[in-house]
This record gives structure tokens, sequence and C-alpha cells, in this order.
């Protein structure tokens, strides 16, 4: 009996040892920089505050002031949880297969789970499709950007050829919201920005970066117009450390799976506007984008 509790004891102790070795001391959640970083650390505080409750850890949002800052973070262990574009996540993927995993992704209120890269101008401009916008300044949001680089450089390339021979200058204006503020200001002719394309352009659509541009202030919809539009991307995954032990994992998917109908104020800050859900989505969806990313790359 003795030799029984003590081999008992020993299992007990070393399985305490094991899940205090596992056990985290705080989470960190990176956010892509879309827009300015208070807005985002606004937008996202609910839902840092929730993850907070819910593993009993400090919680911290980290807004890094490109996607790359996000990507080597999540690379390196500093960093968590984080919504990614379909292209970061494709980096990350392709230089290590094993540092995340894909959770979660948008659900639109139309039941898609994809968005569009919407090419735009200036209402006065004369600017109304990307055949006008030839020989002038056109604005990118930055390399990392799915919707704001990738598929639209890889669309538009396809169409019209050698894009800095196309256009009068490209830019990489450094986030969507800078892309659409420059264009509303006239600093750009015209640039590309996200959106669900569902609902009305005066609103911003009803998910992305013109609603969010548009609930903030900073554009109106109506001085604005659609000039093109790209082929329906997937949208980006919600991903979590691969490392993270399961239940911190099974947790943090738990709660942001049911924010929708736990908090729906909540979620529309997180979601970028309004939508139907966050839903379950695999590797396998992004499989289009990981061959568009090797291309670039040169892979």
């Amino acid at each position: 009996m003795k030799t029984v509790l003590l081999a008992l004891a020993t299992t007990t102790a070393l399985s305490g040892a094991a899940f205090a070795q596992d056990a985290i001391k705080e989470f960190n959640i990176g956010i892509l920089g879309r827009e300015n970083a208070q807005d985002r650390m606004t937008s996202n505080e609910c839902l840092r505050a929730k993850v907070e409750e819910a593993l009993g850890v400090p919680v911290k949002l980290f807004t890094p002031a490109d996607y790359d800052g996000v990507i080597q973070g999540l690379l390196g262990g500093t960093l968590d949880y984080a919504w990614l574009g379909a292209s970061a996540y494709a980096k990350i993927y392709l230089t290590n297969p094993e540092a995340v995993e894909v959770k979660l992704t948008k659900q639109n209120l139309n039941d898609s789970t994809g968005y569009y890269s919407i090419g735009f101008a200036r209402k006065d401009s004369g600017i109304t499709s990307m055949d006008d916008a030839k020989g002038k300044i056109f604005a990118f949001a930055e390399p990392n950007s799915t919707s704001g680089y990738l598929v639209p450089g890889a669309e538009l390339t396809a169409t019209y050829g050698k894009l800095e021979d196309y256009f009068g200058e490209v830019k990489m204006s450094g986030g969507h919201e800078q892309t659409i503020v420059g264009v509303a200001n006239g600093d750009f002719d015209a640039g590309v920005s996200w959106a669900d394309g569902v609902g009305n352009w005066e609103d911003g659509y009803n998910s992305g970066a013109f609603r969010k541009a548009a609930d903030a202030g900073l554009v109106d919809m109506n001085n604005i117009v659609e000039i093109w539009r790209s082929k329906l991307i997937p949208e980006g995954p919600m991903v979590l450390r691969k490392a993270l032990p399961q239940d911190v994992k099974d947790k943090v998917t738990a709660l942001t799976a049911d924010l929708w109908e736990t908090d729906k104020e909540c979620a529309y800050g997180v979601a970028a506007g309004d939508a139907k859900d966050f839903v379950p989505v695999e590797h396998s969806a992004y499989e289009g984008v990981l061959a568009a990313r090797k291309l670039q790359e040169g892979m």
C-alpha cells in the first residue's frame, strides 16, 4: 500500500509540475495596422478584457506600426493571438508551418466568408474606372496586406502589365486607413482598400476599412467612388500560437466564436463593422493565397 501511495504521490507531483510549466503568465494579442493605434486599441479593448477574465492572467494588446510586427511577434512567440489577413497568414505558414493554428474567420451578413479589394477615387477626380487611373498616383496599403497589395497587385498586373509603368506613380500608404484618407484628401489619385461588399456604398458597406473610416468620421463615402473590385478573397483567419496550452486555445476560441451572441457591440468593433458571426475555418481555405504569396516571393 505504501508503495502504491508513494507512486500516486510521485505521479501527482509530476503532473502538478507539468501543469505549472504549461500554465501561462500572460497573454498577448496582436492587431494588424489597418487604422491608427489608438483606434485599434479602443475597438479591441472589450475583447482584451473578456480574454483576461477567461484566462485569469494579464492580457495586453499590441498594435505594431506595420503588419510585419504582428507576423514576427507570432513567429517569435511574443504574441499569442491575432486576426490576420490571408497574406500575412501565408507569410507565417511559409516561414514556419508549426507557428500558429487557424481557428476562426468572419462570416458576413450574406453568409459569405470573403471580402473584396476595392479600387476607389474621389468623385470629383473624373476617375470612374481603373482605365481612367492610368498615369495617376496610385496607393496600395503595404506589402503584407492581402487586399491592400497582394491580390489587387496580382490582378491589376495580369490586366495592365507592370504597375510602375501603368500608373504614374505607385505608393505604399502604410495602411488601409491611410489610403482612404489619402485619396479623400487628394494625396493619391486612386487606391485600394477592403470591404465585405455587402450593404450600401454610402455606409462604407457593412464591414471593412471603409466602414471603420466612415464610422469614425474620417471620410464621407459620398465624396469617393468605387472604380474596381477584385475577385472574392477568403476572409483572413484568427490564429493562436500553436505552442499554447490546449485549454487556453479552447477558451479563447470559444469566447471569440460566441462574441456576436454575448456582446454584439464588442463584436462590431472587433469585426470593423456589422457581420453575422465568427465561424471555424481550415488551413485549406488559404491554399490559393499561399500559392500567390509563393509566386510573389519567388519561392
